[in-house]
């Protein structure tokens, strides 16, 4: 009974772990002080940083590619 009690509960752990993975959002955000842009995995809660570009992107490689093109970034 120990041995299954277990196992569920690795399994659980297991399935939680890999649901954050797929569910993991990035932002392109600015420094409001510093007007430097950097990628994030949070959406930002301070009033310091702010999302610039299109918001919210799947993949680290998809905010990379959209920071190069937002005019706030590139200057």
């Amino acid at each position: 009974m120990k041995k299954i009690l277990i196992t569920t509960i690795a399994a659980s752990f297991t399935l939680a772990a890999a649901h954050a993975q797929t569910t993991t959002e990035f932002y392109v955000v600015q420094d409001s002080s510093t007007k430097k842009c950097t990628i994030v995995d949070k959406k930002p809660t301070t009033t310091t940083t702010v999302v610039v570009g299109d918001g919210v992107f799947k993949t680290r490689t998809e905010a990379e590619t959209a920071m190069k093109t937002v005019k706030v970034c590139t200057n």
